[in-house]
């Protein structure tokens, strides 16, 4: 045990202290003497505890033992294997009990394996690491952070080869804490692997350019294999190539053939490799040509007004349906724009438009609506990703009378619906609800075996009530039609409303019968339609498409569910019939911008359009004398978009098309659209870092104000399209931006810049063009991992290693000699105890105790005499020689009492006699006198008594301060009883031979044997 202080010159509080102790002894008493000094005792005691608090008290002890933690290499180059736990279990052997071990396991992170224990037992190896990554500086982290106390040591078993993090750092840092750090080599067993290393072509090439491909590879064997070079997933060549052992080369041609980003795979197949992580390396580039348009035509061959157009004014063309729209945000990088041509939403499904959406938003390929009887509203974008990509609403807010509507929805809710078709089911009821108004009649019948009115037609007072009676609608049962289709019947003919209309959707067969032409031809005299939608293969499409025919609806065949909100939104606002204005007119200018000079020489006519909104931030161009928008456009995120409400076809827009200035009035709309991208004003790097990739971004004009504080990355594009995130990069410096990116697989992907006002489709608020966006489409290439390269040499990882052990003083092991881990003496350190709460927990006690003892009005003597009587009576069994001398003390001083009184008596009897010689007085009166003493000698034998009284007195009261034992006074007390009495006291007869009197102290019994004598 020893004793150490924080700041040891504060001990000079002690000089003060003791001057203090001094005057709190002597100084005046306000108590008794006993209180006083009791409480400056605890005074004292708890400033000096208070001073040692103050200067940093330490008790430590001082233990020798070691403290070892075992950081095991888990990474793909350094598996964990039976090796590494014999080797360690191995050291564990020699440890001694006291010392103490704990194991971690480390790739990318680190994980304890086991925590301390003194037991040489160890467990298993198998906590959760990412393996494609080798941290050592993490580990070390980890490991240094859970030691307590002893001689701390790292034991390190790695090949070395860090990949993220800087050990050099952090070995510093353990030196400065005196933690060693061991290290033991992991080799790495030599397998058949040939990788490629890189993937290089040129950043820009041209429509039509032949170019070549340089793959490097690295072999630890020698072979012949297959090389495969994929472009966007298409494969574009595959060559047969030797490969010697260690470094080659391969160059593999290709042709630029349409303009675009581009990505690009290569593929190794060699026979004998043993690693298949390594055998794919990517690269991208820019082909520069025609600017190319992808044209979705939603009715075959109706595009030809649009491709010739763009023809002319050099723009290339590719015309797909609906069906061939590409699912993956990469596909649509070839393409500088996208127009639909009159095509329905219930053509797409939700995925297709959610790409389409971010393909503009994030990554600013263009986007151009034209419409058509499938179109806008009718094609039931409403609430779509489509819809928040447009200039225009599909919503008409309150701009013209619809006719009330009456509309009952038939939902299947049978067990076959459960999943992903009953959600989407209530999504598109909800949606056709929020399309209606509050005096339009709603009804939802859902059917299994029997119908539920799940809502009862109302009026649509209460909107949100009604979509949460949807909401709850659960899937169960089997399927029987006919009852809900005539409970829909009999319902919609009680409402009173303009025009009614009933919606079947179901996805099985129905299994019972019943009369439906009987019942669609009582709905049509009626003036009710019913339109029907089978989802999936299973439903009865007869039956279904007999349902539609009769009922004077449409017939849907859904495969893909998703596309169920489209189409009854599409129903709701066909059922209104106001969405189509098929009245000629001429479009008047609205606010055209720069598009001013293409309808200088005035505007054609157009017979017919589809009614929508403009979007508050929207530039309209053209509008219709309702008015509504004919030509709109916006800035959406990093890419424009544009609405033309009327057709293309010829069939509403004949003028148009046939205008002379309609093919550059066309081009002119589509290139506005068309990505905003020049030069590439940044720099673009990579590096890896612990918790993803780190991603820089340069600047390479001189920084200046009007560069933004923030840019958002969006990558997207790789083999997995859900990848798509988005990375805020913060502006570390002047020009240079940072930020991590999440972990992504190896692969090519899409990266834009923009900023944060661009991301968050940030546009003008005034009717003026708006502002281009200052924003960067390429590439970028996430290699794959480190840990899969071949190291034919492997030097680096070895002195490593031995650097890291030398800079922090400790040994290069051995794997033929575990024993060297607890070989060495561990050396000896303190174990600090931290005793502050216990210290001042006494100076509370101490306090309180001071404040006691004077405030409080306790018999403090009688208290301190009771807890001394204890020691008082191992004192007189220690020292009984010296009590019975106080007893004879005592005694002498009761006899030469007990003798006065005598001598007083004799004298009082002698006098009598004399005078009874020399002269007797009369008898008579004077006979009372005769036989009394005179007042004189009376008087003189009192005083005499009184004082040998008192200064018998005096003497026990200094026997009784002196602490005097009590049987020697009450021996005292009883000679005095004797002497009293008038019975002469003599050694044969001891004092303590008659008992005392009773009652009162022993100065009250003084008092009482004095005036015994007086009297007689």
């Amino acid at each position: 045990m020893g004793v150490q202080f924080d700041r040891p010159w504060l001990l000079l509080l002690l000089v003060p202290l003791i001057v203090f102790a001094i005057y709190a002894f002597r100084g005046s008493f306000r108590i008794s003497k006993f209180r006083h000094r009791l409480a400056a005792t605890f005074r004292t005691f708890a400033l000096l505890l208070l001073v040692l608090l103050i200067a940093g008290i330490q008790i430590y002890s001082v233990e020798r033992h070691h403290e070892v933690v075992y950081a095991v290499d888990r990474s793909s180059s350094n598996e964990a294997n039976n090796q590494d736990r014999t080797w360690i279990s191995s050291s564990l052997a020699q440890k001694s009990s006291e010392d103490q071990f704990s194991v971690i396991s480390f790739g990318r992170n680190a994980s304890v394996e086991q925590t301390w224990d003194t037991q040489p037992t160890l467990g298993s190896l198998d906590s959760s690491v990412d393996a494609d990554y080798t941290n050592i500086e993490r580990a070390l982290q980890l490991a240094s952070g859970m030691f307590k106390s002893g001689d701390s040591r790292i034991v390190l078993l790695s090949d070395g080869n860090e990949n993220i993090g800087q050990v050099e750092d952090t070995g510093r840092l353990l030196r400065n804490r005196g933690i060693k750090i061991d290290v033991l080599e992991k080799h790495n067993n030599t397998k058949r692997d040939t990788a490629i290393d890189s993937l290089n072509l040129p950043g820009k090439l041209y429509v039509g350019e032949s170019f070549t491909v340089e793959a490097r590879l690295t072999s630890t064997f020698s072979g012949t294999g297959e090389i495969t070079l994929y472009e966007d997933r298409v494969e574009i060549g595959k060559q047969t190539v030797r490969i010697e052992k260690g470094e080659n080369s391969v160059l593999l041609q290709g042709l630029a053939k349409s303009p675009g980003l581009h990505r690009y795979r290569a593929e190794l197949n060699m026979p004998g490799d043993e690693q298949s992580a390594n055998n794919a390396a990517f690269a991208f580039t820019r082909v520069s040509g025609n600017p190319s348009v992808l044209v979705v035509e939603g009715k075959p061959n109706t595009s030809a007004n649009i491709t010739n157009a763009l023809n002319a004014g050099l723009i290339d063309t590719t015309v797909i349906v609906p069906g061939q729209l590409p699912s993956e945000i990469a596909d649509y990088a070839k393409y500088d724009s996208v127009i639909f041509n009159n095509v329905s939403g219930d053509s797409l499904g939700q995925s297709k438009m959610e790409t389409i959406e971010t393909a503009v938003r994030s990554y600013g390929i263009g986007f151009m609506m034209s419409g058509g009887d499938q179109s806008f509203g009718l094609g039931g974008y409403f609430d779509t990703p489509i819809e928040q990509a447009l200039p225009v609403s599909m919503e008409l807010e309150g701009k013209r009378e619809v006719p009330e509507l009456g509309l009952i929805l038939v939902i299947d809710r049978s067990g076959s619906m459960s999943g992903s078709k009953i959600e989407l089911s209530k999504e598109a009821a909800m949606r056709t609800v929020e399309l209606m108004r509050s005096k339009d009649t709603v009804g939802v019948v859902a059917f299994d075996d029997t119908p539920w009115w799940v809502v009862e037609p109302q009026k649509l007072t209460d909107k949100e009530a009604v979509l949460d009676q949807i909401q709850s609608i659960p899937s169960a049962g089997g399927t029987n039609i006919y009852p809900a289709m005539a409970s829909a019947a009999e319902a919609i003919q009680k409402i009173k409303a303009q025009r009614k209309h009933i919606i079947l959707m179901t996805d099985g067969q129905s299994a019972g019968g019943g009369s439906y032409e009987e019942l669609l031809n009582t709905l049509a005299q009626n003036k009710v339609t019913v339109s029907s939608v089978a989802v999936g293969s299973d439903a009865d499409r007869g039956l279904l498409q007999m349902v539609a025919n009769l009922g004077k609806g449409r017939f849907y065949d859904v495969q893909d569910e998703t596309t169920l909100p489209a189409i009854f939104s599409r129903e709701a606002v066909l059922l209104a019939r106001t969405y189509v204005v098929d009245k000629p007119f001429t479009p008047a200018l609205a606010s055209p911008g720069d598009w001013a000079s293409l309808f200088a020489k005035g505007v054609p006519n157009l017979n017919g359009y589809i009614a929508t909104t403009a979007k508050p931030s929207a530039q309209t161009a053209l509008v219709s004398p309702e008015p509504d928008p004919v030509l709109v456009r916006w800035q959406y995120g990093s890419g424009r978009s544009v609405a033309w409400t009327s057709d293309l076809t010829g069939e509403w827009s004949k003028s148009w098309v046939s205008w002379d200035e309609f093919a550059n009035t066309l081009t002119q709309m589509v290139k506005w659209t068309f990505p905003q991208f020049s030069a590439s004003p940044y720099v673009i790097e990579t590096s890896r870092a612990e918790n993803g990739t780190e991603l820089v971004v340069t600047a390479t004009d001189s920084p200046s104000n009007s560069q933004p504080d923030e840019l958002i990355a969006s990558i997207g594009g790789g083999d997995n399209d859900e990848t798509r995130q988005s990375v805020s990069l913060v502006q570390t410096s002047p020009g240079r931006y940072t930020g991590i990116l999440p972990i992504l697989e190896p692969g090519a992907y899409l990266l834009n810049l923009a900023s944060p006002d661009e991301e968050n489709v940030a546009v003008t608020e005034t009717a003026k063009e708006p502002a281009a966006p200052v924003a960067v489409g390429t590439g970028l290439v996430i290699p794959y991992s480190p840990e899969y390269e071949i190291d034919l040499n492997q030097s680096e990882g070895k002195s490593r290693l031995a650097e890291l052990a030398n800079l922090t003083g400790g040994r290069v092991l051995s794997w033929d000699d575990p024993a060297a881990v607890y070989a060495q003496p561990a050396a000896p350190h303190k174990q600090m105890q931290d005793w502050t709460s216990l210290l001042l927990a006494m100076v509370l006690v101490l306090w309180i105790a001071d404040i006691a003892i004077r405030r409080l009005a306790f018999p403090w003597e009688r208290l301190a005499a009771w807890a001394a009587a204890p020691l008082a009576a191992m004192r007189r069994r220690s020292s009984g020689d010296a009590s019975d001398a106080a007893a004879s003390t005592e005694a002498s001083v009761l006899a030469r009492l007990s003798t006065a009184k005598r001598r007083s008596v004799t004298f009082r009897g002698g006098e009598k006699s004399a005078a009874e010689e020399l002269a007797a007085p009369p008898k008579g009166a004077a006979g009372k006198s005769a036989t009394q003493p005179s007042p004189r000698a009376e008087g003189g034998e009192l005083k005499s008594s009184q004082t040998g009284i008192a200064n018998a007195a005096a003497r026990l009261r200094a026997e009784r301060e002196s602490g005097g034992a009590s049987q020697p006074r009450a021996a005292s007390e009883e000679t005095r009883g004797s002497a009293s009495s008038g019975e002469p006291i003599s050694p044969e007869k001891p004092a303590s031979a008659k008992p005392p009197e009773p009652g009162g102290s022993a100065m009250e019994r003084l008092l009482a044997a004095k005036k015994r004598g007086g009297k007689s």
